[in-house]
């Protein structure tokens, strides 16, 4: 039987938990402050931790939990802690789970909530060598880091926004989030939301019945639905046009919504991911982004940094390349040279890991010989930090276009990746801006 320890100064809440947590088979121990914790810990075999944050201190600050915290780091124990808290304060949960507690449950707690997490936590861990199918690669001390705060996050429910460049591996960290969650036997529901025209973003969102407009022929289950029990990942949320926004954080505050054409309210326990490339707080300050979606979206943030700011790993992901790529055309191992490697660290890869895989791909189908030089690199698109001249967006944005399908020799679906643009949204600007594309052979 697994020993639970419940760390709160209230009585009537240690009683609670005990009554619950006994009745599904776990034994308790109780204190009603870190210090008595921390004591119990020396003679007693404890398998996980329920920690209030708030004790003889004060009511709000966390300090004596968050020192609590410090302590178990200090003394190296590796007991699994599920802090206790209110939703006021969940950025005080957002510090504990930094310094190690792995996950938190709201106050006043759901009891299925609160044994979904302990068992989530006390689960046998998957010893085998098997990776995340998701391909976002931690080669660099930086990028270990941000995967293991987000293995530690995978464990939770917490609703989580990734930031980073188009290119920087965004839905790909989505993915191995849900790889690693209780929810990763189901598949990962995932919605580009820049490639969604704006009349049918309700309808790809909470779905629609047939005839509730013109083209409904139909009836279609929205991606809400789809994800119930999974994972929902919103990439590019900074283009939610304002009008659903409101809807949009009424089935994240209630997790429920309408099917258009319908007056029936559904519900989904989606656990939603979000991504983005945009300054959230700027769309704020311009009148484009709610604040208080974003409250609900951040609960947790990972940032990838772009690729020009990880030099450390730029070797390591130039070789995984070259080596994928080898494989995949059936060619034998290729060198990567002193001269070419100095050349990819000098670029400034305006479309980070993206960018990098797709220069050393034409790279090993160019290269005739054992190696690849700094002569089968392609990178005429380098930024460099170039003056830029004046122009206003339409035509920044057709010009954008243009090099990047001279780039992929008028491949459209490669240019489109590398903009970050999906296959509807990369050819809609081509027809928009009437632009011709010649594909070579």
């Amino acid at each position: 039987m697994k020993k639970i320890l419940i760390i709160d100064d209230h009585i009537d809440v240690r009683l609670s938990a005990r009554i619950v947590l006994e009745s599904h088979g776990y034994t308790c121990t109780e204190a009603d402050h870190p210090s008595v914790g921390l004591a119990l810990l020396k003679n007693q075999q404890i398998d996980l931790i329920l920690l209030d944050m708030n004790f003889t201190k004060d009511t709000t600050s966390g300090e004596e939990g968050l020192g609590f915290l410090k302590e178990l780091k200090r003394q190296e124990l590796t007991i699994p802690v599920i802090v206790i808290t209110a939703w006021a304060k969940v950025d005080l949960a957002v510090k504990a789970m930094q310094l190690g507690a792995s996950d938190f449950v709201e106050k006043p707690w759901k009891n299925a909530k609160l044994l979904e997490s302990i068992e989530n936590q006390l689960a046998p861990e998957n010893t085998s060598d098997h990776q995340p199918s998701s391909g976002f690669l931690a080669l660099g001390e930086q990028s270990k880091t941000l995967v293991k705060a987000a293995s530690r996050i995978a464990k939770t429910d917490a609703n989580v926004l990734i930031t980073g460049e188009n290119g920087s591996g965004k839905s790909l960290l989505a993915q191995y989030i849900h790889d690693n969650s209780p929810r990763a036997n189901h598949d990962m529901v995932s919605v580009n939301m820049a490639a969604i025209p704006d009349n049918l973003f309700e309808s790809e969102l909470f779905g629609h019945k047939k005839g509730a407009f013109t083209d409904a022929k139909e009836n279609r289950e929205g991606r809400f639905s789809l994800a119930n029990d999974s994972t929902l990942f919103l990439d590019e949320i900074g283009t939610l046009p304002m009008p659903l926004q409101a809807k949009m954080l009424r089935v994240l505050e209630t997790g429920e919504f309408e099917i258009l054409g319908s007056s029936k309210t559904q519900t989904s326990n989606a656990r939603i991911i979000s991504a983005t490339n945009a300054d959230l707080e700027k769309a704020i300050s311009n009148g484009e982004f709610r604040r208080d979606l974003l409250f609900r979206l951040n609960t947790l943030v990972l940032t990838i940094l772009p690729l020009r700011e990880r030099q450390d790993e730029i070797a390591l992901l130039a070789n995984h390349f070259i080596e994928k790529h080898c494989k995949r055309y059936g060619f034998e191992p290729l060198l990567l040279t002193n001269t070419a490697l100095e050349k990819l660290k000098a670029h400034s890869w305006p479309g980070n890991v993206r960018e990098l895989s797709h220069v050393l791909e034409r790279a090993v189908v160019m290269t005739d010989g054992d190696s690849i030089d700094a002569t089968h690199l392609q990178l005429e698109l380098s930024t460099q930090h170039e003056s830029v001249p004046l122009m206003n967006l339409e035509q920044a944005e057709k010009l954008m276009i243009n090099n990047a399908l001279k780039h992929f020799d008028g491949n459209v679906i490669a240019a489109g990746e590398f903009l970050g643009l999906s296959k509807s949204a990369i050819y809609r600007r081509i027809e928009k801006f009437n632009i011709c594309v010649k594909e070579s052979n």
